[in-house]
């Protein structure tokens, strides 16, 4: 089947090719679910460590403030001498990297006592946001104020937590405060391997930004509130998204969580660029090698393709050869014998009448004697092609017979059609007026004898054959250039293999 159709080949190796193709992107996209996969595992480690870095922290410094708190309750602790109150208020963890001071503030905002001097710095924060907030909330508990630059160094963003001092009967009695330089977080998110497109962000609940990376001094307070990543922080305890950085314009995933007991918002983000660089340059490869390989393949059945109609039609080519006469172009007599067998037995199944015409080239020895070989073999060219102008249905068949006669078959063609067929062929010859001085009639003419099955029954293809070449004689024994029928009044007298239609 695939010799006979090529095209079958290009097809197979298309859909070959495409199932190929298919399986590849199939694989890629697992591939590039893979890579987000890891990539999203971790980030999620990376803001699991952080957050219970920053919650641990914040916790050891909020004890510090109640410890505080507590110590300012004991009865006698204020009548301690100031180094004995200094160790008794505050403990070690208040001078830790990136922890300022421990200030105790009195109702109006003073600096009581100071966990690095004694006696106290001269200090009034009575205008800052943690003092207000406590001042005015009785039951905010730990608050976390937004950055500002301390007034004693002057330098270093810090940030301060505050808790509340009340007095027994629950009067405002000033605030415990410590501040923590930001450059904890900053040092803290640079040990984070995030990638070049990678960023972190600590703020607080209300959108103010506390510390990110990349770092840039001027986010540092800038509020992120109505942005639409910001937004989405505050629809769900913890989640992750693919998103667009407001500051920067980066697309990032990003996995966030709110950090357990303290208003502050953790989100860290890798840049779809960087999560899957790896996966792009695997996937490239891998598709060129795919797209070379599908080319291949269809290359191949492209030549293949073309080597099998090459064959076809050399195939085509011989068979035609073996099947046509070399001369004129006609069926050969094989050919010819094999159709005649073929279309008599139809037309005895189907009782159709099939007709045979035997063509014989009057006085052709002596045409050849006079003219020449060359001459005789144009003159039989000429007379096929007068055959084949006349016998043009798709079924009727003509070939060259042998040496100088033809033979017709004219299925469903009965006598008359037959006739009128044999002497469009006969005046055609005639009309070629190829001058033959051995002839009678001084040009080159034939003689046609016809044999039909609807006028006889004949017992073979063979027979009828026979009916046609006895019919052909008595036309040349009458004179030749005519066309005679096969008589039905010889048949009992001259053919053996020949009955009537009542036999």
């Amino acid at each position: 089947m695939v010799t006979r159709r090529p095209n079958i080949v290009i097809a197979i190796s298309i859909v070959l090719a495409g199932a190929i193709l298919a399986i590849t992107v199939w694989v890629l996209a697992q591939m590039r679910d893979d890579a987000l996969r890891r990539a999203q595992d971790s980030v999620f480690n990376v803001s699991l460590l952080v957050e219970r870095d920053v919650s641990r922290n914040l916790e050891i410094y909020d004890l510090s403030l109640r410890a505080v708190v507590d110590g300012l309750n004991q009865p006698g602790v204020l009548d301690l001498p100031p180094a004995i109150r200094q160790m008794v208020l505050f403990d070690s963890s208040a001078s830790a990297k990136d922890m300022g001071s421990i200030f105790v503030l009195d109702p109006a905002g003073n600096v009581i006592f100071d966990s690095q001097s004694t006696p106290p710095r001269q200090l009034n924060l009575a205008e800052r946001d943690y003092f207000q907030v406590q001042r005015d909330s009785p039951h905010v508990g730990l608050y976390v104020s937004h950055p500002f630059m301390p007034k004693v160094t002057g330098k270093d963003v810090s940030i301060a937590l505050s808790r509340r001092i009340s007095r027994p009967d629950g009067s405002f009695g000033g605030v415990v405060v410590g501040t923590m330089r930001l450059t904890y977080f900053r040092r803290l998110f640079a040990g984070m391997n995030l990638g070049a497109g990678g960023s972190m962000a600590l703020m607080l609940s209300d959108g103010t930004m506390l510390m990110r990376r990349p770092y840039d001094p001027k986010v540092i307070g800038r509020s992120l509130a109505g942005t639409a990543n910001y937004t989405r922080f505050l629809l769900q305890p913890s989640g992750d998204f693919f998103g667009t950085a407001a500051i920067d314009g980066v697309e990032r995933w990003y996995a966030f969580r709110h950090i357990d007991m303290y208003p502050m918002i953790l989100d860290v983000a890798l840049s779809t660029h960087d999560i899957y660089v790896q996966w792009r340059h695997r996937a490239w490869i891998f598709g060129t090698l795919i797209a070379a390989l599908d080319a291949a393949i269809i290359a191949l059945a492209i030549l293949f393709s073309q080597q099998l109609r090459q064959r076809r039609a050399a195939e085509e080519e011989l068979r035609v050869l073996a099947s046509t006469d070399g001369l004129t172009g006609l069926n050969n007599r094989r050919t010819f014998e094999e159709h005649a067998e073929e279309e008599w037995r139809r037309a005895q199944r189907n009782e159709w009448p099939l007709s045979m015409l035997l063509i014989d080239v009057d006085t052709f020895k002596g045409f050849n004697d006079l003219y020449g070989h060359s001459a005789g073999d144009d003159a039989l060219i000429a007379v096929a092609r007068c055959i084949g102008q006349s016998v043009r249905r798709p079924g009727d068949t003509a070939a060259r017979y042998g040496g100088e006669e033809f033979a017709v078959l004219l299925p469903e063609t009965d006598e008359a059609g037959a006739a009128c067929i044999a002497e469009k062929i006969r005046a055609a010859v005639q009309a070629l007026e190829l001058r033959h001085v051995a002839s009678s009639h001084h040009v080159l003419t034939i003689s046609i004898g016809i044999a039909c099955t609807r006028s006889q029954r004949f017992a073979t293809s063979r027979a009828l054959v026979n009916a046609a070449d006895e019919a052909l004689y008595e036309a040349k024994d009458a004179g030749r250039n005519r066309v005679l029928c096969y008589p039905a009044a010889a048949r009992a007298d001259r053919r053996s293999d020949v009955v009537s239609p009542a036999g």
